[in-house]
């Protein structure tokens, strides 16, 4: 499989869940502006939508959307505990998560990346960030994981999207609970990696 990433993206979630999961794998970096990647090729041909990440598979189809690869990822090595049995009520609360992850969280601060927005709709996005950091407070109160005691995809989601949170200066101080959250997950040995793999400090 071949792995197409954007250092500290959201393709980060699924670079950490190959790594946890025990995937053999390569990496090819996008340069998002042109749309080439390390490897020589025209990433618009790989994932016509035009951003990260994109899984190619053994067969060589394409998967896209992180939510959807890290399904994939979990279902295929269920061994590895990062999501629990398909059509069990937790399978559901993963899905909940991961539809939460996606389309609030990283939709309020990828919206921050925009070098078009303005500072009232900037203020807005921080702020609607903010609320959903009081609320992942209250719901990891009594868990390590957004699950419980096991670390999940949702997991990898949602500290890959935090992690933005430095470059916007949105200090999780404010919330300690959930710097805790994300001082537990960068320290797993395969988060480490792929960090280091990427570039980032680890």
């Amino acid at each position: 499989m071949k792995l197409y990433f954007y250092p500290g993206a959201c393709s980060m979630a699924v670079h950490i869940v190959l790594r946890e999961a025990d995937y053999r794998f390569d990496l090819d970096r996008v340069d998002l502006m042109t749309k080439q990647t390390e490897g020589g090729e025209d990433y618009a041909r790989v994932n016509p939508k035009g951003y990260v990440p994109a899984l190619r598979l053994d067969d060589g189809e394409v998967l896209t959307e992180a939510a959807a690869i890290m399904q994939y990822l979990a279902d295929n090595k269920p061994a590895a505990g990062l999501a629990p049995k398909p059509g069990t009520r937790e399978h559901y609360r993963l899905i909940e998560w991961l539809n939460f992850i996606a389309t609030e969280i990283h939709k309020s601060l990828g919206a921050l990346f925009n070098p078009a927005i303005t500072p009232e709709w900037k203020a807005d996005r921080i702020a609607q960030f903010e609320r959903y950091c009081d609320f992942l407070v209250d719901a990891l109160a009594d868990r390590p994981y957004l699950l419980g005691e096991n670390f999940s995809i949702a997991d990898a989601y949602l500290f890959t999207v935090l992690g933005w949170t430095g470059l916007f200066q949105i200090d999780l101080g404010r919330w300690p609970a959930l710097q805790s959250y994300v001082g537990r997950i960068a320290a797993r040995p395969m988060v480490r990696e792929a960090m280091r793999a990427e570039g980032l400090d680890a």
